[in-house]
């Protein structure tokens, strides 16, 4: 398809694309909307889609065309000994191996369920995605394909179809309400300080800078109206802040008790210990060997074995952890065994 670009009036600074979180994610857009895009004119590669910057896409699809080469393979040898006299380790016969696995993986006919990831281009007037991953979903019971037919449409309707509105001077601190302040000062403290657990006294004086200490005005013809005092604002807004985090999993209380303590998801070593252990010993049955557990499953593991508290938003952030450590690999969308 011809690509139309942006135009240059319309399209937002890019100094302010790494403010939608759109950008830095693997949009999840029907075909039909990837093939619509409009090209960006500050940056071959950049489309847009209701104004979100977008250049790396999730696609899951049937096959209906394929054109095949012969994958190409190199191998380095360090001499002409057989490797075979010591110990038994052939690296050509373990790369060939490999090799078939991995084309039994990715090799797909007509028909097949196709997961891909990665970057769009345009090249010779076609859309394309260049895939940085792409894998043949084993989906029987087309579970996977129901459970990404519910969640594209909700996208849909939270991100993408919502248009990237936020200007220049939205960016000013007083575009900014004290709750977003409250909770981004939270959030930058527990991670450049490198907070493992804390309480709520803890962090409170860190917010005193944004409770107003003006007095309340009145009419001439009205009685002075008493307020929420300084601290019961303070305390009000460190409450709704801790609560935000909670929502988004950044933190979390594995004792809900009168002293409250509050974990930081990604700092907390025995959590990602528990999850990891989790899954190694539940992959080994049966019942998960083929496709590994579902984040569900995990999530009722680690409520059962570890704390009754932890939220799916926290399990998310543990996962992504795990994963990008190579502790654990996704087999197929919430998905997960270890290597």
């Amino acid at each position: 398809m011809q690509a139309d670009t942006m135009d240059p009036a319309e399209e937002p600074p890019s100094m302010l694309w790494g403010l939608d979180p759109i950008f830095s994610a693997f949009a999840r857009l029907y075909v039909k909307d990837i093939l619509q895009m409009t090209e960006s004119t500050q940056v071959p590669g950049i489309y847009f889609y209701n104004l979100h910057p977008i250049y790396k896409v999730d696609v899951l699809g049937t096959v209906v065309y394929k054109r095949e080469r012969e994958d190409f393979f190199c191998y380095g040898a360090g001499g002409k000994h057989s490797d075979g006299a010591r110990g038994g380790f052939n690296p050509v016969a373990e790369l060939d191996k490999l090799r078939q696995a991995q084309q039994s993986r990715c090799h797909l006919e007509i028909g097949e369920l196709l997961r891909v990831r990665g970057p769009v281009k345009t090249s010779r007037q076609q859309r394309e995605i260049m895939a940085s991953t792409f894998y043949k979903v084993n989906d029987p019971v087309m579970a996977v394909q129901i459970a990404w037919m519910m969640e594209v449409p909700q996208l849909y309707r939270l991100c993408y179809d919502k248009p990237f509105q936020l200007q220049l001077n939205e960016t000013s601190d007083s575009a900014i309400s004290p709750l977003n302040k409250a909770t981004n000062i939270l959030r930058d403290f527990l991670k450049q300080k490198s907070v493992t657990s804390f309480r709520p006294y803890d962090v409170q004086d860190l917010l005193q800078p944004l409770i107003s200490h003006q007095p309340q005005t009145a009419s001439a013809d009205q009685e002075p109206v008493a307020g929420p005092s300084a601290c019961q604002q303070l305390r009000q807004l460190l409450k709704e802040a801790l609560q935000i985090l909670q929502d988004n999993g950044t933190v979390y209380r594995k004792v809900k008790s009168q002293d409250e303590v509050y974990r930081v998801t990604a700092h907390d070593k025995d959590l990602l210990i528990a999850v990891k252990d989790i899954i190694r010993e539940d992959s080994k049955r049966e019942k998960y060997a083929e496709k590994g557990c579902h984040i569900m499953h995990v999530l009722s593991a680690v409520r059962q074995r570890y704390s009754l508290n932890v939220s799916k938003a926290a399990l998310e952030l543990v996962l992504k952890s795990l994963e990008c450590n190579s502790d654990i690999v996704s087999t197929s969308d919430n998905y997960y065994t270890v290597f």
